[in-house]
């Protein structure tokens, strides 16, 4: 993970150790303000440069790369409008915050449409600037550590794909390696979208079977006799319409790996028939009146509590022993959270490539969701976010808008003082108009009706606030 200054929030000193100073740059031809601003910023621990001239700034961020660009906007000769353009031309990733002595919504509004991350009024108080080049920086942090997970995406290879960066599932991986050339039967736990299947194929790709076969089988998805059939097969004429002989999948995997999922739900009976399968390593067809010698290395997964089924009578003692030699169990989702990013970021250009979509990005605000969801459906549910995320964008990224309505809710707006005051109510309406018309790209007829009102309605109010230019 990329690490930003006292762990990622610059200005909370003794919180963490800085392994990267995020570079700022300031612009202001009050020199007072400006080197007040330089002061407390290299304080908080940026790696700062400061300027009075607009035309030496444009200079500046020709020659070096800035993470965060904190410029007057009202200057001669070169003003903030210009250093946000030239900026945002250069380094689209930066951030710009623009300070103003004119506090009028017109001006905040257009630097903000034009790509400001915030605006600043004179008088400001330091406090404010703290907070508001923080909270860019952590920003500019996160983008920056987007472009490095599709970046270490690029690097994974091999059949099996686990893609983690989490402590507890590299440990996991490495004991899956370590236990996967000794041949022992595997438990493999963990709530249902873990993966635990893809923890199965993982040992069998390193283990001495992986030149053979590896078959999987659900044992919850069949009634008792269909179960029996596909696991250990039938002779010709062992039933009514049993044409010909079939070999069941414990045969069939014979020199390679069967993967048991829901081993839980397997009937009693079919419990005694594959302990004996494990025991004697053969296997009677029904309708047969000799076994068939089998070499087959038991894989199984439950999400199940297995104690608590023994104390039950629902699962058999004997088999629980044969088949827990060694146990792995898959932490959810809500447990890795450093995963959810690296994980979006192979779905999405998983999906991009299958549905040939431009598609690159997530933006910080899904990304904010998604950290703050406990995803009980873990990775299989966050697959199916991306996948529809990307199914329905039209640009390049991911926006809140292509999430479902309730992970939507999840998203709460706040209204940030200004001035150390609380917003009017016209200022809240702006704010929520600007917002609802950024998440509907800017379609007024979708903004009026989610705002509840007519389009004229919508119309008056954009030009009620100077809000009617686009």
């Amino acid at each position: 993970m990329t690490a930003w200054v006292n762990d990622g929030l610059p200005g909370e000193a003794g919180k963490g150790t800085a392994e990267y100073r995020a570079r700022l740059l300031i612009v202001d031809d009050e020199q007072i303000a400006l080197r007040n601003i330089e002061h407390v910023m290299a304080r908080e621990g940026y790696e700062v440069q400061a300027t009075q001239s607009g035309p030496a700034a444009l200079k500046m961020l020709e020659a070096r790369r800035y993470d965060i660009v904190l410029t007057d906007l009202k200057m001669e000769k070169v003003d903030g409008l210009q250093i946000l353009k030239k900026c945002r031309s250069l380094y689209p990733d930066a951030e710009v915050v623009v300070i103003t002595g004119y506090a009028t919504v017109q001006s905040a509004i257009q630097a903000i449409k034009k790509g400001a991350y915030d605006y600043i009024t004179k008088p400001f108080k330091l406090d404010e600037v703290r907070r508001v080049v923080r909270e860019a920086a952590v920003k500019v942090g996160l983008k920056q550590e987007n472009a490095r997970l599709r970046e270490q995406i690029e690097n994974y290879q091999g059949k099996v794909k686990i893609i983690t960066q989490d402590a507890e599932m590299q440990r996991l991986l490495e004991t899956a390696r370590q236990i996967a050339p000794t041949d022992c039967n595997v438990l493999v736990t963990g709530e249902s979208g873990t993966g635990k299947e893809l923890f199965a194929r993982y040992i069998h790709l390193y283990s001495k079977r992986a030149s053979g076969p590896f078959f999987a089988v659900n044992c919850g998805a069949f009634n008792e006799e269909l179960l029996g059939n596909e696991l250990f097969g039938h002779e010709k004429g062992a039933f009514t319409g049993a044409s010909a002989l079939k070999k069941g999948l414990i045969e069939m995997a014979s020199g390679g790996t069967l993967f048991l999922d829901e081993i839980t739900e397997m009937p009693l009976s079919m419990q005694v028939k594959l302990l004996r399968v494990i025991q004697e390593k053969e296997v009677l067809r029904l309708g047969a009146t000799a076994p068939t010698g089998v070499d087959v290395r038991f894989l199984a997964a439950t999400n199940r509590d297995l104690q608590e089924m023994i104390r039950k009578g629902e699962f058999r003692q004997d088999l629980y022993f044969r088949m827990n030699v060694v146990t792995l169990r898959v932490p959810p989702l809500s447990e890795r959270k450093e995963d959810i990013s690296l994980l979006s970021y192979y779905f999405l250009k998983k999906y991009a490539m299958m549905m040939q979509k431009d598609v690159r990005e997530i933006s910080p605000d899904v990304t904010a969701i998604l950290m703050g969801y406990d995803f009980p459906g873990n990775v299989r549910e966050l697959e199916n976010i991306i996948e529809r995320g990307v199914a329905l964008s039209n640009g390049a990224a991911v926006e809140t808008a292509h999430l479902s309505e309730d992970l939507r809710e999840l998203s709460i707006r706040t209204f940030r003082k200004k001035e150390g005051r609380i917003p009017s109510l016209e200022e809240q309406e702006m704010a929520y108009i600007d917002w609802v018309l950024g998440e509907v790209g800017h379609n007024k007829t979708a903004a009026a009706q989610i705002l509840g009102i007519d389009r004229v309605s919508l119309w008056r109010k954009l030009k009620k606030y100077g809000m009617d230019g686009e």
